[in-house]
C-alpha cells in the first residue's frame, strides 16, 4: 500500500490525539454539514426514537425487549428466554459475532459511524449541544483558552448541566432494558433509601455516561473499544470503507489565484477533511484504526470540490483495490465462506426458536426404584418430573400416556397442574400400566403434555416391568 503512504509517514508513529510528551490533544472538530450528515441525522433520530421508545412498548404486559441478567430472564421481541434456553442465547451470540465479522469484512467500520450508540450520542446529541452553547470549533478553542470569567462560567456550567441531565436520561433508559420500565419508574418515584441498590446503580451509570461523553469522547473509539481494535484483523484490500482517492488527488497542489497548479492532483491540501474529523486523523494517509467511518471528511471535501469546480467524492466509500485497480470485488472467498457459516447459524437459530415449546418437561425415574405391583394386575413406576413455563401466562397441564389408553398417571400431592408464568415446578408421579400391556423388562412410553386440549410436547421415557413378563 505504498501508493497511499508515500507522502506522510509520521502518522504511523503516534496517534493524532496525543502529543510528543504523551499529553492529550483535545479535538475540536468543525461543525459538520452536507449530504451524508443529513442522512446520518435522520438515521440517528430513528435509532434514538427506537432506543428511548422500546422500553415503553409491551407485548401481553411484558417489555418488547428485556435483558434481566440478575433474574437470568431475557425477552427478545416477545420471545421469553430462560436459563433453560441458554443454548439458544449462546447460539444467538455466536451468530451475532459471525455477522459482525462478515459485516466488517465487507463494510469495514460503517457500524461505528452510523449506528453505534457511542457515535450517535457523541456526534448527534452531545456535540450538537456543544455547538449550540459554545459555537463552532474556533469559538470552542478560544473559550477554552480564555481565563475564567462570567461568559466562560455561564457557557461551561450550562453545557455540563445539560450533559448531566442527558446522562441521567440515558442511564434510566439503559436500566429499563435490564429491570423493566415499571421498576425504573418505581425507583424514580420512591425515596433513595427504599431502593438503595437501584439508586446507586443509576448514579454509577450516570457518572459513567457523563465521563464518556464529556471527557473520554473519541478516546473510547480510539483506545477502549474492542471492536475498533479488531478492525485491523477483519478488513482487507476489498473492504469498503472511507478512503481517499490518491490516484485522482495526488500529487497535492495548492490553489494559486483560484486555480490548481498544473500537473497536480485534485487535492489542494486545504486540510478541511482533517479539521472535520472527530478523531483528529488525516484520512489521506489511508485507512486507519482511528477512523470510525463517520463521513464528516467526505462532506467537508465535497464542499471544497464544489467551490473549485471539481467532481465530488475525492474522499468516498470505496476499497483499496477499487482505487488502485479501478474495479471492486465484494464476494471474495473469505466473504463467501463467512456468508455460508452465517446462513447456517441463522437457519439453526430460527429453527430452534420456532420449534421451541412453551413448556419444557424433564422426566426421570426415581433412582433406586424398580417397580411396584398394584391391585387389579397393574404395575407402577415412580418418576420425578420437572416442568418449566417459558411464557408470561398461566398454563394448565394434563399428562397422558400415548398409545396406552388404559395407563394412569397419578401425581403425589396436588393432582392439579397449573404452571405460573416463568415457574419451575417439580413433582413426583406414578405411572400405572396393566400387566397385559407390558411385553418386556423395559417398555418405551411417550408422555404427552396437553394444555387446553392441545398436545404441546411429547417426552419419551422407559417403564420397568417384572422379569417374568420378558417377551419370549
Amino acid at each position: 500500500m505504498e501508493d497511499i503512504y508515500q507522502f506522510d509517514q509520521e502518522f504511523r508513529d503516534s496517534i493524532a490525539t496525543v502529543d510528543e510528551k504523551g499529553k492529550r490533544i483535545w479535538v475540536y472538530p468543525k461543525k459538520p454539514k452536507g449530504t451524508f450528515h443529513r442522512w446520518r441525522v435522520l438515521v440517528a433520530i430513528i435509532l434514538l426514537a427506537f432506543l428511548f421508545g422500546v422500553p415503553f412498548i409491551k407485548v401481553d404486559g411484558d417489555p418488547l425487549l428485556l435483558f434481566d441478567f440478575f433474574e437470568r430472564k431475557f425477552i427478545i421481541f416477545g420471545i421469553h428466554l430462560w436459563p433453560q434456553d441458554f443454548h439458544i442465547v449462546a447460539l444467538i451470540m455466536i451468530t451475532t459475532v459471525v455477522f459482525i465479522v462478515l459485516f466488517t469484512v465487507i463494510w469495514g467500520r460503517i457500524w461505528c459511524g452510523w449506528a453505534c450508540p457511542q457515535t450517535i450520542f457523541m456526534e448527534m446529541v452531545f456535540r450538537k449541544i456543544e455547538y449550540l452553547i459554545e459555537g463552532d470549533a474556533t469559538k470552542q478553542r478560544k473559550l477554552d483558552q480564555m481565563p475564567w470569567n462570567k461568559e466562560k462560567i455561564l457557557k461551561k456550567g450550562t453545557k455540563h448541566l445539560v450533559f448531566i441531565i442527558i446522562a441521567l436520561l440515558i442511564s434510566h433508559t439503559f436500566l429499563s432494558y435490564i429491570v423493566g420500565v415499571d421498576k425504573v419508574l418505581e425507583l424514580v418515584s420512591s425515596p433513595p433509601s427504599e431502593h438503595l441498590a437501584g439508586f446507586i446503580a443509576l448514579m454509577v451509570f450516570t457518572g459513567m455516561f457523563y465521563v464518556v461523553f464529556s471527557i473520554l469522547r473519541e478516546q473510547v473509539c480510539i483506545a477502549l473499544c474492542p471492536y475498533g481494535r479488531l478492525q485491523g484483523v477483519f478488513i482487507g484490500n476489498n473492504t469498503i470503507s472511507i478512503i481517499y482517492d490518491w490516484v485522482r488527488g495526488e500529487p497535492r497542489g495548492r490553489l494559486k489565484r483560484g486555480k490548481i497548479q498544473e500537473g497536480k492532483g485534485d487535492c489542494i491540501d486545504c486540510r478541511m477533511c482533517v479539521y472535520a474529523c472527530p478523531t483528529g486523523i488525516d484520512i489521506r494517509n489511508g485507512t486507519q484504526l482511528e477512523c470510525v467511518n463517520c463521513t464528516a471528511c467526505i462532506d467537508a471535501c465535497d464542499q471544497v470540490m464544489d467551490k473549485i469546480g471539481k467532481p465530488q467524492r475525492l474522499i468516498k466509500y470505496g476499497s483499496y483495490s477499487g482505487i488502485k485497480e479501478g474495479n471492486h470485488k465484494i464476494f471474495t472467498s473469505r466473504v463467501i465462506g463467512y456468508s455460508i457459516v452465517l446462513a447456517l447459524l441463522v437457519s439453526i437459530v430460527v429453527f430452534m426458536l420456532f420449534t421451541r415449546t412453551d413448556v419444557e418437561a424433564t422426566i426421570l425415574k426415581v433412582p433406586g426404584q424398580l417397580y411396584q405391583e398394584q391391585p387389579d394386575d397393574r404395575i407402577s413406576n415412580l418418576y420425578n418430573i420437572q416442568f418449566i413455563n417459558k411464557t408470561n401466562h398461566e398454563i394448565p397441564l394434563k399428562l397422558k400416556v400415548k398409545d396406552h389408553a388404559t395407563a394412569v398417571i397419578r401425581r403425589v400431592g396436588d393432582e392439579k397442574l397449573m404452571l405460573k408464568p416463568g415457574e419451575r415446578l417439580d413433582g413426583v408421579f406414578f405411572i400405572d400400566l396393566p400387566k397385559s400391556e407390558i411385553k418386556d423388562i423395559k417398555t418405551k412410553l411417550t408422555i404427552q403434555l396437553i394444555s387446553n386440549g392441545e398436545v404441546i410436547d411429547e417426552i419419551n421415557t422407559n417403564f420397568i416391568g417384572p422379569v417374568t413378563l420378558r417377551k419370549k
